[in-house]
């Protein structure tokens, strides 16, 4: 009788959240805190040493993120399934509502003002479309995935929120739905020559877009193919962040003695260029060791997703982590001139509310998947015997 107690007590299956709360993942907990410890520290040197203005709301923000983490992760992958289309449901409705009534930033309306914060629902959509597309492509066998009417459903599960977002505008955001989107159709076994199809069809529809893109995400594009064509205006932010860059040398000019960005060269040194901060303070030694802790969260990722013996786990998981990888790498990518300036924030680094509790949420979801790895789903959720 004891025996039983205490295996139902430390089943992943098992109502009892102590138990649950027994098996997560805690090192990947410590990592992720790694992280966000570090972005903490850079806000506070962007200040110059002050906690406010960014510090401060950031150690708010990070303690809630971390939070919801845990009460996610503490859900069964069972319901996080069965609530998937709801959750995919109420951020398209965030999306339409920012159409409606969202607050204008920058020259762009993308937020919603909730008065104590600014909601960005685009965020959202990033983790709720890879639930609602893991729901969808479990539900499916391997030869359905193969039929391509079988695959409508979510080609418009992704192009709703992307059309949505770009009338915000942000093409930024929209490209990263579009191609998280389609790493959820990869993983879920979409034949590759259906994706050399799309390729082959942007390419051509390219030059047939150029017009219909506005002024200023023309100037990105053409900024990034020749930063020097404009080094005072459009080619100024990547230019300065070149310099800080190559200035950190091997192991960087010292905490809070970055000449670039305390000198204010640096634009966005909080956010979009926030790695090119770190990287001058800490040099390339301080920048790679960055990249490995990135590296490492992102095979705990992998391997999570692995494990899990469902499919919509390995869905979710992988597509967690494949959108986890999407913002390291177009950041730091951004910020050397590899890819053009899209607006997309250093994860748990920089400074920001929605993206950093989402993917902090994402984050829970790989967690709830990696307690109930041994379980197994049904097509249509219900618990399978094997």
């Amino acid at each position: 009788m004891g025996y039983r107690l205490m295996a139902s007590r430390f089943n992943p299956a098992s109502p009892n959240l102590l138990a649950r709360l027994w098996r997560l993942n805690w090192m990947l907990v410590v990592l992720l805190l790694l992280i966000s410890g570090i972005g903490f520290a850079m806000l506070y040197s962007a200040a110059g040493g002050n906690w406010d203005p960014w510090a401060s709301r950031q150690s708010i923000r990070m303690g809630v993120g971390f939070g919801l983490m845990i009460a996610v992760a503490l859900v069964g992958v069972r319901i996080w399934m069965r609530v998937a289309y709801i959750v995919y449901a109420g951020a398209l409705a965030l999306l339409v509502t920012v159409e409606a009534f969202g607050a204008v930033r920058m020259g762009a309306q993308r937020w919603i003002d909730l008065k104590v914060i600014l909601l960005q629902p685009s965020e959202v959509m990033k983790i709720a479309l890879v639930l609602a597309l893991a729901r969808y492509f479990h539900s499916l066998n391997i030869e359905d995935i193969g039929r391509p009417h079988y695959l409508i459903v979510p080609l418009m599960l992704v192009a709703a929120p992307v059309a949505l977002v770009m009338r915000q505008p942000d093409l930024g955001t929209a490209l990263l739905l579009l191609i998280g989107g389609g790493a959820m159709f990869f993983l879920a076994g979409v034949r590759l020559w259906k994706f050399l199809v799309v390729f082959l069809g942007a390419v051509i529809a390219a030059p047939i877009a150029w017009p219909f893109l506005r002024s200023y995400q023309q100037d990105r594009v053409l900024t990034f193919l020749s930063p020097e064509r404009d080094p005072l205006g459009a080619g100024y932010n990547l230019l300065q962040s070149k310099i800080a860059l190559g200035s950190g040398g091997m192991f960087g000019r010292g905490y809070l003695q970055g000449t670039q960005s305390h000198l204010s060269f640096l634009p966005e040194k909080h956010t979009d260029f926030i790695f090119t901060m770190f990287a001058e303070e800490f040099g390339l030694f301080g920048g790679l060791t960055l990249i490995g802790l990135y590296v490492i969260v992102l095979l705990y990722g992998v391997a999570i997703s692995m494990r899990s013996h469902n499919q919509f786990g390995r869905l979710v998981g992988m597509g967690v982590t494949a959108t986890f990888f999407l913002y390291v790498f177009i950041n730091i990518a951004m910020v050397m001139g590899v890819v053009p300036v899209v607006g997309v924030p250093l994860p748990l680094i920089s400074y920001g509310g929605t993206a950093m509790v989402t993917l902090l949420c994402g984050f829970g979801l790989l967690m709830s998947v990696y307690v109930d790895r041994d379980v197994s789903l049904g097509r249509y959720g219900e618990p399978r015997n094997e």
